[in-house]
């Protein structure tokens, strides 16, 4: 059975704004929000409103397609018991969102809180890294929330997961953008001594 005729415009306008945000997606806690009764979110599945992408989380069938939909849906993804994503995207993945050098990861990587579970998950699952983050390394990009741009390039010096020159290239292009500035790396307190000296080696002269 439908919702209430006479209110769905606005519960759909309702439901729309918080969508709109997300890249279209929204998860059925937000959608009870708007105003649509829980035992009515398969009827507008059925009835072509709504893409079920997964368990928990819905799509408009009418909102044009995000720029980095799978961005926004791994971040859906990563909300603990009261709606709230944990992940902050990062490393790699950071990395390509602020388009620093030209790595092209093949998965996501996120980093999710120590504690952070979840029963369930899908096989692509992307690669979590386990750390909390300090909230002034984190950024919002695409609507998602994202290591900042020298949290980024210490936590990929640390892990040596990437090749160095391809490291060197995204400590040139961040300086060079902005993205980082000379000021911010020497008043890091949560980056290792010997991991700023590495930076400043890799920026070289400038």
């Amino acid at each position: 059975m439908p919702d209430n005729p006479h209110s769905y415009k606005e519960t759909f306008e309702r439901l729309y704004e918080i969508a709109e945000g997300q890249g279209g997606y929204f998860t059925p806690k937000q959608a009870a929000a708007a105003g649509f009764c829980r035992n009515n979110h398969s009827y507008h599945v059925r009835m072509g409103n709504w893409i079920r992408e997964r368990r928990g989380i819905y799509r408009l069938a009418k909102f044009p397609p995000a720029e980095r939909p799978d961005l926004m849906f791994w971040w859906l993804w990563s909300r603990n018991h009261n709606d709230v994503p944990q992940g902050v995207y990062s490393h790699e993945t950071a990395l390509s969102i602020y388009d620093l050098s030209d790595i092209n990861p093949a998965r996501l990587h996120m980093t999710v809180p120590r504690s952070f579970r979840r029963r369930g998950a899908p096989a692509r699952l992307p690669v979590l890294h386990r750390a909390n983050v300090h909230k002034d390394d984190i950024g919002k990009r695409f609507g998602v929330r994202v290591t900042r741009p020298l949290k980024t390039i210490a936590d990929l010096l640390s892990t040596r997961t990437v090749q160095m020159d391809h490291m060197q290239q995204a400590v040139k292009q961040a300086f060079q953008r902005g993205l980082i500035t000379r000021t911010e790396l020497e008043r890091a307190k949560r980056i290792p001594a010997a991991i700023k000296k590495e930076i400043e080696q890799l920026r070289g002269d400038q």
